[in-house]
């Protein structure tokens, strides 16, 4: 087996394995060192359209991470009624059991320059910061993965936006994109149901 496709079955061996895992504890089997790495080198190198390099991140350990569970739960709180307001609290405190939490936002004063520079695609700079910033997450989200952390991907956003970058002094261009906590898994993510893929890829010779 050739070097190239050995490389390509790592790393379609690496995105196979990336899942939602919802039961996560405060432990890591990586320094935050390390954690940050994963993400600067996602961040550096995940590619954008005209290379614009809208992404941004905010990384939360510790302190910081358990703050944002508990704005969100706070924000939630006042508009999810009482008598339903349970399962929110068990889902906020299992996001708060976390090792730590990626935000993940796009600098959309970036984005209006390109728009202001190349006039004909204005309309297509705001959906090409999107699919940017999935390929952040999406790298990041397998990374973490490969090193034994587990994680999903949620969007409080655009409930917790202004609280958040108030709480952390963010730029006002910073548009939140989704939220990603993340620690050691305490419980497997269980059986995944594909559709077809003959219904989902088609292949012309």
């Amino acid at each position: 087996m050739s070097t190239s496709t050995a490389s390509s079955v790592d790393f379609l061996a690496a995105i196979k394995k990336r899942r939602s895992l919802y039961a996560i504890s405060k432990q890591s089997p990586i320094p935050d060192s390390r954690i940050q790495e994963i993400v600067e080198e996602a961040v550096k190198h995940a590619p954008s359209s005209f290379n614009s390099q809208t992404g941004r991140t905010v990384v939360l350990f510790g302190q910081q991470h358990d703050r944002l569970w508990d704005i969100t739960t706070e924000v939630l709180k006042a508009i999810v009624p009482p008598d339903q307001f349970q399962s929110t609290q068990d889902k906020m405190n299992s996001f708060r059991a976390g090792h730590g939490t990626v935000l993940f936002f796009e600098d959309f004063s970036v984005v209006e320059s390109f728009q202001q520079k190349f006039a004909s695609y204005q309309d297509r700079f705001p959906i090409w910061a999107q699919q940017s910033s999935g390929m952040i997450q999406l790298i990041v989200w397998t990374a973490l993965e490969a090193e034994g952390l587990g994680a999903t991907l949620q969007h409080y956003n655009p409930l917790i936006d202004e609280k958040v970058k108030a709480e952390w002094k963010l730029p006002e261009s910073w548009q939140l994109i989704a939220q990603m906590p993340f620690g050691t898994p305490t419980a497997s993510a269980g059986d995944k149901v594909f559709q077809p893929i003959s219904e989902r890829v088609k292949v012309f010779n």
